[in-house]
């Protein structure tokens, strides 16, 4: 009858190990925990710690509750001039509502990366679709992945996702035709250097044609006001000359250093030797006639 009793509590207790084990939850800092009831999900546990579910009547399922990396394909995009290029790029998304997760993509993240891998795509295709192929090529950092994240908007909220971060690894051109838009780049390039060097020196040519002109105007008024000052210079002289002539006192003076002077011109050459005439105005002077 002890044996029978000691049986009887083993398998209680075992039953109430096998009911407490099958009825607690245990959540992680990294996951959400899905309580279903027949199927259907009765509550969500976002919060790490130990829960409780009904033994038997409730599973779990759990979502992760985490950053999440996901690599797109590379896809061939085109460009509004007609122009194909090679997008490769990655994206940072996390399970925000778990519940709506649940409900529209079965709780499968493989069918999450699948709908996001869609989804990004459009956008892409959108935003490039309507850009050049050059202003594809020199937008393609941060300016390009935001347009294509502001495209996706809100699209992704249906599904309980946010999209943290979209970015391009590379975008590039196919093999084919590589070298020969590099080559139609650098000649377009050439052209534009070219019609800067050729406004350059138009504009060069006529700020040298503006300063040679001033430079004349300068010159021209320098020597007006040069010719002006050697005019006054020379009436002044002639006043001062012909005050000094008309007084009486001083004639015979000037008379005598004038006719040096013309002595003085007259005098040329090696022979410094002067024959004059005894009426000649000069041998008056020095005679004292």
């Amino acid at each position: 009858m002890k044996v029978f009793k000691k049986v009887i509590w083993i398998v209680l207790l075992l039953a109430l190990l096998i009911v407490g084990g099958s009825s607690m939850v245990v959540t992680n800092e990294n996951e959400y925990s899905l309580i279903r009831q027949f199927g259907r999900i009765d509550h969500v546990i976002t919060e790490a710690g130990i829960s409780f579910k009904l033994p038997f009547v409730q599973s779990v399922e759990k979502l992760p509750n985490q950053t999440l990396l996901y690599d797109l394909s590379p896809s061939d995009v085109i460009t509004s001039d007609k122009k194909t290029m090679i997008c490769d790029s990655y994206i940072l998304w996390r399970i925000t509502d778990p519940l709506k997760f649940a409900q529209t993509l079965n709780s499968s993240v493989t069918v999450a990366e699948s709908r996001l891998d869609t989804v990004i795509y459009n956008s892409t295709k959108n935003v490039i679709s309507s850009t050049s192929q050059d202003e594809v090529i020199s937008g393609r950092g941060g300016a390009l992945a935001q347009s294509i994240v502001t495209n996706i908007g809100s699209t992704l909220d249906q599904y309980g996702i946010e999209l943290l971060s979209y970015e391009i690894k590379q975008l590039d051109l196919p093999g084919d035709n590589k070298n020969a838009v590099y080559e139609r780049m650098i000649s377009e390039r050439g052209n534009i250097a070219a019609t800067y060097i050729a406004e350059g020196s138009s504009e060069a040519q006529m700020i040298r044609n503006s300063t040679d002109k001033e430079v004349t105007v300068l010159l021209s008024e320098a020597e007006k006001e040069a010719a002006i000052l050697i005019a006054e210079g020379e009436a002044e002289y002639m006043r001062i000359l012909s005050e000094a002539y008309a007084d009486e006192s001083k004639q015979e003076f000037y008379s005598f250093v004038r006719s040096l002077d013309a002595l003085k011109i007259s005098m040329t050459g090696n022979n410094k030797t002067i024959i004059l005439s005894p009426d000649s105005p000069i041998a008056k002077i020095f005679y004292g006639q």
